[in-house]
């Protein structure tokens, strides 16, 4: 055997790894497998794993840094590599520098979010004791989505006619790509650290699972989670699902079913509202009425209309006992008993009658206090708009709007010259 055609172990690998770096099949080959063997190396990122069928064997090595995976690689998973096959000259061996891996039949976003999912759940994320309920009347609303497009449109046009007594906060993020996220827990906090809303709507309109995935994201999540402030999730279609569905403390399925929930309808308030008044009135009524009653059948009573009227059978039955008693006693001395029993007698009478009429005197002031006139007699007015709703403050008149103020004998008309508010009790700015 001659020494001059033999080569080194180096030399021999080194023409192996050159060869094969040539082909150009070998340069951008896919390779599905099982994984088994999975190491991965959390300070560099790098992974290092072995793809198996029921023959064959091939090490696989993903460097951190050249690709960030979507989904968590396990052992057993079924996958599909993407990179190019290689000798690593030390150890003569050949293996597939990955650049990519997706699961084998089943999108890696999906299995992502399957196991962000099932992270979070076993966490407690989503449970129904820690979802806080929505405010029955919200009269701030806050919305964190992008600027434009028919989402927000839909949003403000919804709560604008079903309540248009609504102020609506708008904090613009972006709601897709990288820096999605990072906006949406900005706009997040910068709202619920500053109570600037009743409640907070956060989403954005339809799109495919890549256009939707900042709102699967785990830092979004724990925001969401953390958030004292009520939130609806509103992302995408119907049947679009994120995490920040179930983390949030409602779901919508549209962001246009987001308002609708999150506001309610101020015709069916006012129907309230109204039923409501119609019932107070007819009670006040009805209480009137029976204290009226009564306060007649006091007033009628004969002790009232004459009360020594009342007397005069005991008169009678006196003198009769005076006459049975004269024909026995000394008559001067039962007179005398009898004169002191009449005035005894008329004591008590004006006793009782001062305690009556006292009585009636308590009722009529309680009557007299439930009419609503008795009130504008103390030097109180009442302000209506001419349509006759009562204005309950300033935030319902604007300079220049003409009104009427009703008193005790007659109403007035006014035209409100200025509008004074009161001093706000803070000074924090909201977005609008």
């Amino acid at each position: 055997m001659s020494e001059q055609r033999s080569l080194s172990v180096s030399q021999l690998n080194t023409f192996i790894k050159d060869y094969l770096d040539n082909l150009p099949t070998l340069r951008n080959v896919y390779v599905k497998g099982e994984i088994s063997n999975l190491k991965v190396y959390g300070g560099s990122g790098h992974i290092y794993c072995t793809l198996k069928d029921e023959q064959s064997r091939l090490n696989v090595i993903m460097f951190g840094g050249t690709t960030k995976l979507k989904f968590r690689p396990e052992d057993g998973m079924k996958v599909v590599c993407r990179g190019r096959v290689a000798v690593f000259v030390r150890d003569g061996a050949y293996q597939l520098y990955a650049d990519d891996m997706e699961p084998d039949g089943i999108g890696s976003l999906y299995i992502a979010f399957e196991q962000l999912k099932a992270k979070l759940e076993a966490e407690g994320l989503f449970a129904s004791d820690h979802k806080k309920k929505l405010p029955k009347i919200p009269f701030r609303i806050g919305i964190i989505t992008a600027p434009t497009g028919a989402a927000v449109r839909d949003m403000i046009n919804v709560c604008g006619r079903r309540f248009p007594a609504a102020e609506i906060i708008i904090y613009p993020s972006l709601v897709q790509g990288e820096n999605a996220p990072a906006q949406l827990i900005k706009a997040l906090k910068y709202i619920d650290k500053n109570s600037l809303a009743d409640i907070i709507i956060i989403g954005r309109g339809g799109g495919s699972i890549e256009d939707l995935w900042a709102f699967n994201n785990e830092a979004l999540a724990r925001a969401i989670y953390a958030c004292n402030t009520p939130i609806i999730s509103a992302v995408g279609h119907e049947t679009d699902f994120t995490i920040a569905d179930f983390v949030a403390d409602k779901r919508a399925p549209t962001p246009s079913a987001a308002a609708e929930i999150a506001v309610p309808d101020s015709y069916e308030l006012k129907k309230l509202f109204g039923n409501a008044q119609n019932r107070l009135a007819l009670l006040l009524r009805k209480q009137t009425d029976d204290m009226r009653k009564h306060l007649k059948l006091l007033s009628d009573r004969p002790v009232l209309q004459n009360p020594l009227t009342s007397f005069d059978d005991k008169r009678m039955v006196l003198a009769r006992y005076e006459e049975k008693l004269s024909e026995t006693f000394n008559f001067a001395l039962l007179r005398s008993n009898v004169a002191y029993l009449d005035e005894r007698l008329r004591q008590l009478t004006e006793i009782n009658t001062e305690r009556l009429s006292q009585r009636l005197r308590l009722q009529s002031g309680k009557l007299h206090s439930l009419n609503p006139m008795s009130v504008l007699e103390r030097g109180y007015a009442a302000a209506f708009k001419p349509d006759g709703t009562v204005i309950k403050g300033v935030d319902d008149l604007k300079k220049g709007d003409v009104f009427d103020l009703k008193l005790y004998n007659g109403s007035v008309s006014a035209k409100a010259v200025d509008i004074i508010h009161p001093s706000p009790k803070d000074n924090r700015k909201e977005w609008s």
